[in-house]
């Protein structure tokens, strides 16, 4: 799996995010392509924060049963669910939404991994640098390819 701390994964995603447009369609989900960036700022800012997330009860019980999938090579499938914190309603701004993802992105990759929360993902549990930098790789990817990019 890639690992969104490396320099040719960073970049890849980078030169995906450029081909986004306003009119960039979805192939599956409910979200229009300005959700669908800020719902992925909101996901890649939680490991940047410095600040404890509670933990999800669900995601205490069987959360370390589906923590392999976050960062293995097996696709996602459409339609997952989405937690209640990541899940955007309001319409957005593309053009605004498009630059603050790609300043997080670049965040992300700068502050390397010596820099990640040390803090629990709220569903998963515990992640090291490179999980975290392997499932934000595999999620931002998992939303390209719903908008065909």
């Amino acid at each position: 799996m890639k690992n969104l701390f490396d320099k040719e994964a960073h970049d890849e995603i980078l030169e995906r995010l450029e081909k986004l447009t306003p009119e960039s369609q979805r192939q599956w989900g409910k979200m229009e392509v300005a959700q669908m960036l800020a719902h992925c700022k909101e996901v890649i800012k939680v490991p940047l924060n410095n600040k404890k997330y509670p933990r999800i009860f669900i995601g205490r019980l069987i959360g370390w049963a589906m923590k392999p999938t976050m960062y293995n090579d097996a696709e996602w499938r459409k339609n997952l669910p989405t937690g209640p914190d990541f899940i955007i309603k309001d319409s957005k701004d593309f053009e605004a939404e498009k630059k603050e993802l790609t300043e997080l992105v670049n965040k992300f990759y700068h502050a390397g991994p010596e820099n990640i929360t040390q803090y629990p993902h709220p569903f998963f549990g515990n992640f090291t640098s490179a999980q975290w930098g392997k499932s934000l790789y595999k999620h931002i990817n998992h939303h390209l390819v719903q908008f065909g990019v």
